[in-house]
């Protein structure tokens, strides 16, 4: 049964509506916004005094979380994750991985293809690939022993395995014909993202004049920027029109590196994600980012071996609360960052990442200060804090 919701404040894709009533259709789509003057008279109304309404996140980068893992996890197990992420906002995702023999990576290609729409909670809408195609120098928490040039046919492979669910890769554009790759990946329909990197400004460049269109968790995993050695970094900075994931949990990247980055590319191109490992949601102690170690202490997961960070135990809709917070952005271009402009840079915004009419009726309730009340998933409540 449709039904309308009346809060204090709408955010739809091109405006925030302050009061209102946003339809939601029995069909579990979004039918139209109606301005307070046009209180509709017959339907039924759900209340929501002093409350915001937002769509349902979208977190573009993230390996797991509840001890679960997409590398190791079985379907029950991914399914679990998808459950949990409604708590954290999270109404779509991207299951990523870490790199890995191509052997695994085509297993967990194959996995996501044969349990395809059977998720229940958060709506996976494909399959991000960080790596394998990286540089050791910038290994982090990736394992440097599976690393290789970029090759098509591989990707090719991958992309068959997983019924075409793999739809995002990450590389490092100082790889032999990583030019070459990207402009043929691109045109097959995929995002290529550059990250992991020791690569020149020139090359990244290079890659992003190929089609390149996303940086993989700017800053992180990229040579530090000089006037002189304006590296991946200075390629986030200065390349116009693409988009720079961020983790904003105040531990891979400081407020006032947050801020330079935001204010340079403005906040249309700027993906908030979080890079969540299986920590997430969980009590610190020991744990696996793929083959690796970790251990998580004082709210960062960190390699056992060589103390790089690992992947972050952050919610997204913790991300969204501190660029607000920090006093970096408002409310509306948090929302934002972290709905809309994953969901564009990703090719999903079909499907997820806005309020407007017939798209899937996945949204938020929030307190004036940001923090989640409830999560909807085609118009149906899911989550109640």
């Amino acid at each position: 049964m449709s039904y309308y919701i009346h809060a204090d404040k709408f955010f739809l894709e091109n405006r925030t509506e302050s009061g209102g009533y946003l339809e939601v259709q029995d069909n579990g789509k979004f039918g139209f916004y109606l301005r307070e003057d046009q209180k509709p008279l017959t339907a039924e109304i759900k209340e929501f005094p002093g409350k915001w309404v937002a769509p349902g996140l979208v977190d573009t980068h993230i390996h797991g979380s509840l001890h679960e893992d997409v590398m190791k996890s079985n379907w029950e197990g991914i399914n679990k994750i998808s459950e949990g992420l409604l708590s954290a906002g999270v109404t779509s995702w991207l299951p990523t991985t870490v790199t890995a023999a191509d052997s695994e990576l085509t297993r967990v290609c194959k996995m996501f293809a044969d349990h395809q729409g059977q998720e229940t909670g958060a709506k996976i809408q494909g399959i991000h690939f960080e790596g394998p195609f990286f540089t050791t120098e910038h290994a982090g928490a990736e394992n440097p022993k599976y690393m290789l040039d970029p090759d098509i046919d591989l990707l090719r492979k991958w992309r068959q395995a997983s019924n075409k669910m793999l739809i995002k890769i990450s590389l490092a554009p100082e790889r032999k014909g990583a030019p070459e790759f990207v402009r043929a990946a691109v045109k097959e329909g995929m995002v290529v993202a550059l990250g992991h990197s020791s690569a020149s400004f020139e090359k990244a460049i290079a890659c992003v004049e190929a089609g390149a269109s996303v940086f993989t968790h700017a800053y992180n995993g990229m040579d530090t920027m000089s006037q002189h050695a304006p590296s991946l970094v200075g390629a986030a900075f200065s390349s116009r029109l693409t988009t720079a994931e961020l983790i904003c949990d105040g531990h891979h990247v400081q407020e006032p590196a947050v801020r330079a980055l935001i204010n340079a590319k403005g906040c249309e191109h700027i993906a908030l994600i979080t890079d969540c490992m299986e920590a997430g949601m969980m009590p610190d102690g020991d744990y696996m980012l793929g083959e690796l170690p970790v251990y998580v202490k004082d709210g960062m997961a960190r390699l056992k071996n060589g103390d790089n960070l690992a992947g972050s135990i952050l919610q997204l809709k913790d991300g969204v609360k501190n660029v607000v917070d920090w006093n970096i952005a408002t409310a509306e271009d948090a929302i934002m960052m972290a709905t809309y402009v994953p969901a564009k840079s990703s090719k999903i915004l079909e499907k997820c990442g806005s309020i407007m009419p017939d798209k899937p009726a996945d949204f938020l309730i929030l307190n004036p200060d940001l923090t989640l009340k409830q999560t909807y998933l085609n118009g149906e409540l899911r989550y109640q804090a």
